[in-house]
């Protein structure tokens, strides 16, 4: 194929993949928040377009689609612009947004231009010094090489996946298997849900007679005559008192039920939903994820065992998952069949299968995440730092998927991602894995054992 025909493929998939990330952001990121700026949908776009065109290059690079020369060019093309995006563009509209939310912002339309400028330069001073204590570069790079951005982005979109990684393989096992759900009966529910009605009886009373001594004081003074003089006056002061003090405290103790009432409505509905996941983990499916668990959970033992290895004897693996497969099969197992054919097969799907679960999972955990923290004022400044830190995780991932691929797949990552120290990257990988992997263990391990204290003092 010529190169017009391999751009105008590379671009129509590009305009696709642009219109599944405008889709995602107006029906599930987006879906009950009104649009204010059509920029943030559109910076949101093209950073998605630009991420999974990556992933469709490593795809078309496994099966050969298009001329070497067009997949390289579009490579630079595509790293370039994604470049730009997280550097220029997502920082500079991120502190615009900032400075416009603010209470005392400038009127000026010039001015706040000028003030995100300024916050943009203290962004990129922070983001250059990122990469000095970390061993990232070869000593040849250039002080404004590709390498130096790509190294320096390197580093944070690494750490954002560790971490995540890390959460994930102790937190999926914990949410699926039975062994960690806590035993709820229908007992257990109606006993609550008679307390918040007890407490709900409680505050109606309180509420009540604040009604009535609201009532009986305005009635009093009503029907008192005044009096006029010195002793009408302190007769006058003297009466008030006993009424006043009596509404702050019953005001006082409704606004104690009430906030007992909300921790008691809460924890009953936690109990419904621990009922309904045991009563899900008995179905076909809710078996299924409890094996997939029991799976996860061993998975995780042995990721945390392997990182600490990595990280003791400082190793990194030479071999890809395939190639090694491929090793047993052939000198110890003594299966003959083509290397060529199926290592190239086997290469597609496994990385097409960590292509698709990794945006799945990342994209499921941006909605949660958005979800939990957005606001109607907050949200166009949500919305471009999680576009921030998505570009910035794929091309991470790209970096770390190169150890995943056979030799003769990852030298168009090497030569387009320049002379990075690839080593350097999987080794801060285990370590914040093990770190947050570790460190989850011992928040989920205090929540659970919490769990069961505050249904009993309940």
């Amino acid at each position: 194929m010529s190169f017009f025909v391999d751009s105008c493929i590379m671009f129509l998939s590009q305009a696709v993949f642009f219109g599944g990330g405008w889709v995602f952001f107006l029906k599930q990121l987006f879906k009950d928040y009104e649009v204010h700026h059509w920029i943030v949908l559109l910076m949101f776009s093209v950073t998605f377009s630009l991420s999974v065109t990556m992933f469709e290059l490593i795809i078309f690079e496994i099966v050969d689609v298009l001329e070497p020369g067009s997949r390289f060019f579009h490579w630079k093309l595509g790293l370039y612009l994604i470049l730009f995006m997280l550097i220029v563009v997502l920082p500079f509209y991120i502190a615009y947004f900032i400075v416009t939310n603010l209470r005392f912002s400038p009127s000026k339309r010039h001015t706040q231009v000028g003030l995100a400028f300024a916050v943009w330069c203290i962004f990129f001073y922070f983001f250059w010094k990122i990469g000095d204590p970390f061993p990232i570069l070869s000593p040849k790079h250039g002080v404004l090489g590709i390498e130096q951005c790509i190294g320096r982005i390197g580093v944070v979109g690494v750490t954002v996946m560790a971490f995540l990684s890390g959460f994930g393989a102790v937190n999926y096992p914990y949410t699926c298997m039975v062994y960690f759900m806590r035993p709820v009966s229908d007992s257990d529910i109606q006993a609550l849900e008679r307390r918040v009605m007890q407490s709900m009886d409680q505050i109606i009373l309180k509420k009540k007679r604040i009604a009535l001594e609201h009532r009986e004081s305005l009635q009093r003074s009503a029907t008192t005559p005044s009096h006029s003089g010195f002793w009408g006056m302190l007769r006058g002061v003297a009466a008030m008192p006993t009424s006043g003090e009596n509404v702050k405290q019953l005001k006082q103790e409704a606004g104690a039920l009430e906030e007992l009432s909300r921790q008691l409505f809460l924890e009953s509905v936690d109990l419904h939903n621990e009922q309904e996941k045991l009563q899900y983990s008995k179905t076909f499916k809710g078996r299924y994820f409890n094996f997939l668990g029991h799976f996860f959970c061993c998975y995780c033992v042995w990721k945390i065992f392997i990182s600490t290895i990595n990280i003791v004897f400082d190793r990194v693996g030479k071999l890809d998952p395939v190639s090694k497969g491929i090793e047993i099969s052939v000198n110890y197992l003594g299966i003959q069949f083509d290397v060529e054919f199926w290592s190239q097969h086997i290469s597609f799907w496994l990385v097409g299968i960590i292509i698709i679960t990794s945006i799945r999972g990342f994209l499921m955990t941006l909605t949660k995440f958005f979800y939990a923290i957005a606001s109607s004022k907050s949200s166009n400044v949500i919305v471009l730092c999680l576009a921030q830190i998505m570009g910035m995780y794929f091309v991470s991932m790209v970096m770390l998927m190169r150890m995943n691929m056979p030799p003769e797949y990852r030298t168009i990552i090497t030569q387009v991602l320049g002379d990075l120290q690839f080593n350097f990257y999987h080794r801060w990988f285990d370590v914040i894995f093990l770190i947050s992997a570790l460190s989850s263990i011992g928040f989920l391990y205090i929540a659970h054992k919490q769990a069961p204290e505050k249904n009993v003092s309940i």
